[in-house]
């Protein structure tokens, strides 16, 4: 049982419960409702990109080819684990392994981190080379038509006036990359494709950062032996709304990176 009704323990259900089972289905049910809103909000961006996907593909495909399926597949990696560590954590905590539980969920912290810091340096690059949404991606000139003029167009032409070798030293474009901002260049409206990549890939690391936190206060109520095999209920919360996080980047991976 995960609330104790303890009559000489340190755990005691509170007042407003009739007894520590109430306290722990009320937060089961509690929680589940809090994750099922989470879903409402991500199955909403879900049903956009589907919509804007059907009309626009080529959109999609061009851009997908910007994003770097070696760094999404490793996040992939790492939040995979990281659900494998929480789980770990939960059990140790339920079994009175103190030690182990605080190291399973240090671990799963450390993911976490891992997976901001991989975001990080996917964004800065995205900044660099101008793939970014909406009228962040163009510059203030106009072109000759008076077109407005993307900063991956400004980007390119620069890169048109210089070498392959001066092009990865100068900009940090390789040819590889250099090839798929040509084709994103041409292909039309190509800013919406990086509107739902920023909107999706960024609230879902808000979810990422806010369930970081969650599980370090998690730990502290571990160290403070405040949580054990007779109260685990915080634990397994922040448990199920890890798992709920790592389960939308599963869908987010292939939406994003592999649809090109």
């Amino acid at each position: 049982m995960s609330t104790a009704n303890h009559t000489g323990g340190g755990f005691h259900h509170a007042h407003h419960f009739d007894s520590a089972e109430h306290q722990y289905e009320s937060s089961k049910q509690g929680i589940w409702l809090f994750l099922v809103t989470e879903i409402l909000m991500f199955g909403g961006l879900f049903v956009g990109y589907s919509i804007y996907h059907s009309l626009y593909p080529q959109v999609f495909h061009a851009g997908s080819k910007q994003l770097s399926v070696v760094m999404g597949a490793a996040n992939t990696v790492v939040l995979l684990f990281s659900s494998f560590t929480m789980a770990l954590g939960i059990n140790y905590v339920q079994r009175g392994l103190k030690n182990k539980a605080i190291i399973a969920l240090a671990v799963t912290i450390a993911c976490a981190a891992i997976f901001m810091v991989v975001k990080y340096f996917e964004y800065t690059h995205k900044f660099h080379v101008g793939t970014v949404p909406g009228k962040y991606a163009y510059t203030e000139d106009l072109g000759p038509n008076g077109e407005k003029v993307t900063k991956v167009g400004a980007l390119l032409a620069e890169a048109n006036k210089l070498s392959v070798t001066e092009r990865e030293h100068k900009l940090h474009l390789d040819e590889t990359e250099y090839e798929h901002l040509t084709l994103l260049e041409k292909t039309k409206n190509w800013p919406l494709f990086f509107g739902f990549y920023f909107v999706m890939s960024g609230i879902h690391g808000l979810h990422v950062l806010a369930g970081a936190f969650l599980i370090f206060w998690v730990l502290l109520k571990v160290l403070k032996n405040q949580v054990g095999p007779e109260y685990y209920t915080p634990v397994e919360g922040v448990g199920l709304f890890w798992h709920v996080v790592d389960l939308i980047w599963i869908y987010l991976f292939p939406l994003l990176y592999l649809v090109g």
